[in-house]
């Protein structure tokens, strides 16, 4: 009796899953025959790969074709270096019979479709993304995301302005960046790596910055001087702002009159403020002249001096 139980429950189960195979052959025969029309962006698994094309799998009676020009527009793109097999891509239709009964297809399509919402979106998160730079041009350089050419200008590709004759060395380089302009009408895409190495070097500046006290004196070189002051570079990635105020006793009227640019001076930190340094040179003067105040030799009273001279004398005269 036991036995018949379950001979009955395995019949059970081997009829459940030959309907679920069934089924699920129902499905995909249905959506082989669907209706598939030029524009439409479907999604493929790449089961084939040749030095001109690629070959999708899209679940349908037919499989789709991309060629290589209608990969993408990057030229550093190796249709057997970037590609694998068993990847999903999303490509268009292009033509629904490619003359050998296949579908054509173009992923450079797709993605002119899809990419601008993507990037938007990028944007909208300020998400950072790696490229790679593939080509130099005036101005700055060019790099592609999700297929789409990008500028980046040069005084974007570092914390400092880049010259034109310094482009060069970016060309092939990978960059973090985040996208800082969409227009999908214009097709413009612009991208930047200097908010995020503003982002890091700010970080490793307020780390360097919770290591200084208030108080501390050191030495400095005057990095550049402004009607409203000097800024001093105190080394270890660190500077401060010297205001005209804090330079002298004297009032200036440029910081220029008492500094130059390169000069070494000694400064204290006066204050900390959003990681900001505030330094003097007048607090060393005043701490200096306090010094000098408090070593004054201090003469004895009047009456004292008579009487030690009274006292000399009448000792001269014993003698």
């Amino acid at each position: 009796m036991h036995c018949a139980k379950m001979f009955s429950k395995k019949q059970e189960v081997q009829s459940m899953e030959e309907k679920l195979t069934m089924d699920d052959y129902a499905v995909e025969l249905e959506a082989s025959f669907r209706k598939i029309y030029e524009g439409d962006i479907l999604k493929g698994t790449v089961i084939g790969i040749s030095e001109t094309e690629l070959t999708l799998d899209l679940g349908y009676y037919t499989d789709g074709i991309v060629r290589l020009e209608d990969i993408t527009e990057d030229p550093s793109f190796s249709i057997k270096n970037d590609i694998v097999i068993g990847q999903e891509v999303s490509a268009m239709v292009i033509k629904r019979d490619d003359g050998a009964g296949h579908i054509l297809m173009s992923m450079k399509e797709a993605a002119a479709v899809i990419a601008w919402d993507k990037l938007k979106e990028l944007q909208n998160n300020e998400t950072n993304v790696t490229v790679k730079v593939a080509e130099i041009t005036k101005g700055g350089a060019v790099a592609f995301l999700e297929g789409v050419r990008g500028f980046i200008p040069a005084s974007k590709l570092s914390l400092e302005y880049v010259e034109e004759g310094d482009l060069e060395k970016f060309l092939h380089q990978t960059l973090e960046v985040r996208v800082i302009n969409v227009e999908k009408e214009n097709k413009r895409l612009v991208m930047s790596a200097r908010e995020i190495l503003k982002e890091i070097a700010d970080a490793e500046r307020a780390k360097k910055v919770s290591n200084v006290e208030v108080g501390l004196v050191t030495e400095g070189i005057v990095e550049s001087l402004k009607p409203y002051g000097a800024f001093v570079n105190l080394g270890n990635g660190l500077s401060g702002l010297l205001h005209i105020s804090q330079i002298c006793q004297n009032r200036i009227k440029h910081p220029g009159v008492v500094l130059s640019e390169g000069q070494t001076v000694k400064v204290k930190i006066t204050a900390i403020k959003d990681g900001k340094l505030s330094l003097s040179m007048k607090a060393l003067e005043d701490v200096a002249a306090q010094e000098i105040e408090e070593e004054v030799f201090e003469l004895p009273e009047a009456e004292e001096v008579g009487t030690s001279l009274g006292a000399l004398l009448a000792g001269l005269k014993l003698s």
